[in-house]
């Protein structure tokens, strides 16, 4: 009875934890993923108002990448130091006023230069927020804090689909400006309002939170502390992690994952239009639909993935999935709903390697190096997002096909999950739990 209702306890806490730091954390990713990939939609207006091509937008939106990567892992090594307060506001008020700023572009230069600051701007956000679960919550529950946080991908997707398709069809010419000119304006505001919130209302840890008790305080860091006994064998320091084959492996991985969320985030506004849908609108509100059923799909992996402690095979299962459905999508080119079809299955696997995936590299590595080790395999496989965005644009102006560079991005996605399965072990914690008499 005592072990039950010191259980119940533990588990109250936690739950009360999760409700004051995740709901305000997937806001901000949420603002954050519509401030990155809102060009997909703006896209659908700005290349004739600016006269570029398919070739200039990939390259445009790939070199965010390049910014996000150049200040990823300082920004990470940094947030140790200072706090996710005083990081998030820094991070947050100035990728709010790049996005604005990306109203006032008038040609192909302009455009690459503040796509580049974006990505700057953003760097360490994701794996910063990665890092600072790590310190709230043990392992056995990061698999459904960790989806819970990135569910912000198809959530943004959800809001970004619709409004920005209503933004731009209805807001074109108020005031003189074009309706992707008002995209990036009501889309960059919320991400300053949130960076203060963020410094005003959030606790850099458990032990500064004044809303925990001191026993409470005690419980988490007690909790946390297990994990790393348990994780006896993780690699520690941040120069050990660098020497570890394991991160670049991983970084491989997470490159040709990358690939893929790029890929859908992207460029699923322009397969909507080529495939006969008309309005913007009408493409926001099936972009919406497939960001649903990614939402229902993710969370549903990753309770699957929590239940039975396994990672590995949930990834791959979907990450081979998802690649099925990239090199499919050419055989539905004549069809709208074969091709949502196809789209909501890909971006389901894809959302859900994302709530999976990080799970693996943090159970190997702690301290400095978990801090570090994942912003690298985060930096590393980032540059997915700026190579694929720009082969896909450069081989649709030089083929006149899109199809092709899909089923490419979805060979690379599958050479990626196999490497996973041959190249990573199994965590330590996962092969504790298959040995027989163990819970």
């Amino acid at each position: 009875m005592e072990v039950s209702m010191q259980d119940a306890a533990n588990s109250a806490l936690y739950r009360r934890i999760a409700w004051r730091l995740i709901p305000f954390l997937l806001a901000c990713y949420t603002v954050a993923i519509i401030d990155r990939f809102n060009i997909g939609f703006a896209k659908l207006q700005f290349l004739h108002d600016l006269k570029i091509d398919d070739a200039v937008f990939g390259f445009a939106a790939g070199i965010f990448s390049v910014g996000y990567v150049a200040l990823e892992v300082p920004s990470n090594l940094l947030l140790v130091k200072i706090g996710v307060r005083k990081t998030l506001l820094r991070i947050m008020v100035l990728w709010g006023a790049v996005t604005i700023l990306l109203a006032l572009v008038q040609n192909q230069y302009h455009l690459y230069i503040l796509r580049f600051l974006l990505g700057a701007a953003e760097g360490g956000f994701f794996p910063g927020i990665l890092y600072y679960l790590t310190l709230w919550f043990p392992d056995r529950m990061r698999g459904r804090m960790t989806s819970l946080f990135v569910m912000a991908v198809p959530l943004g997707g959800i809001i970004a689909g619709p409004v920005s398709g209503l933004i731009m069809d209805h807001m074109h010419g108020a005031r003189g400006l074009h309706g992707w000119q008002w995209l990036f304006i009501l889309e960059g505001v919320p991400a300053v309002l949130l960076g203060i919130v963020a410094y005003l209302c959030l606790a850099d840890c458990p032990q500064t939170a004044t809303w925990l008790s001191a026993d409470e305080r005690r419980q988490v860091t007690s909790d946390l502390a297990r994990d790393r006994a348990a994780a006896s064998g993780a690699t520690r320091s941040f120069g050990a992690a660098l020497r570890e084959p394991r991160v670049y492996l991983l970084s491989f991985i997470y490159f040709a994952f990358f690939c893929s969320l790029n890929t859908i985030l992207l460029w699923t506004p322009t397969l909507l239009k080529r495939v006969g849908v008309a309005t913007a609108t009408d493409i926001g509100w099936l972009s919406g639909a497939i960001s649903v059923a990614s939402a229902i799909g993710m969370v549903a992996i990753g309770y699957s993935s929590d239940r039975t402690r396994e990672r590995r095979w949930h990834v791959v299962s979907c990450g081979l999935a998802a690649a099925a459905c990239f090199i499919a999508l050419q055989a539905a080119q004549n069809s709208v709903a074969l091709t949502v079809m196809l789209l909501a299955i890909a971006s389901i696997g894809i959302f859900a390697i994302l709530s999976l995936f990080w799970t693996i590299p943090n159970a190997t590595l702690e301290g400095s190096a978990a801090a570090g080790g994942i912003a690298l395999i985060s930096a590393i496989g980032s540059f997915g997002g700026a190579v694929c965005p720009a082969l896909i644009g450069w081989m649709n102006v030089a083929t006149g096909s899109i199809y092709t560079p899909l089923a490419i991005v979805g060979a690379v996605l599958a050479v990626g999950m196999l490497t996973l399965i041959v190249g990573v072990p199994k965590p330590r914690q996962e092969v504790a739990l298959a040995q027989p008499g163990r819970p």
